[in-house]
């Protein structure tokens, strides 16, 4: 990791001191917010989410399929994210490759918990139908449209709107 410059220091205590963030907010201003549902008809769920200059887009599928013969009692979630080669300019050519790795081991770490599945914001076990025989599969895909800050908070924002495939009002596998 790269430390800051003293000039950097500087300018960010100074910012503090004066409240004051470089893109003229106070330090508690939100960016402003916006959000878009139903942006991907052929998905159950879907979100476009804008905070400030950060724009992304995320989906749920759920599908009926087979619980795997180790866990016959919880259901099945894939969760992929892409960062667009035009969302920043770090990510042209394979630059938003690595990015989107960590964003989806994050999101992964967040929805699913641990190993324990404390804080998980996903519950697999609700997305059984038949024990040992069908579950809801959920796939998950989110797409950085454009990056300038809270990649994680926007996708897990654009993530809650789903709704689970048993009742189009509950909200009963995310949790969080």
């Amino acid at each position: 990791m790269v430390g800051l410059s003293l000039g950097e220091k500087h300018f960010i205590q100074g910012g503090i001191a004066q409240d004051l963030r470089s893109d003229g907010r106070k330090r508690l201003t939100y960016r402003p917010i916006y959000v878009e549902t139903g942006v991907i008809p052929q998905a159950n769920g879907s979100a476009r989410v804008r905070l400030g200059g950060t724009d992304v887009i995320a989906s749920v599928k759920a599908e009926l399929g087979r619980p795997s013969q180790l866990q016959p009692d919880k259901g099945k979630v894939a969760i992929n994210v892409d960062c667009s080669s035009t969302a920043a300019p770090v990510f042209e050519g394979r630059g938003g490759e690595e990015l989107s790795t960590e964003l989806s081991f994050a999101l992964q770490c967040c929805l699913l918990g641990g190993k324990s599945g404390s804080g998980a914001g996903i519950n697999p076990s609700s997305l059984i139908v038949v024990e040992g025989k069908i579950c809801w599969d959920l796939y998950i895909d989110g797409l950085v449209v454009s990056s300038d800050g809270n990649l994680l908070d926007a996708l897990g924002a654009a993530i809650k709107q789903y709704r689970h495939p048993k009742s189009p009002g509950c909200f009963k596998c995310l949790s969080w």
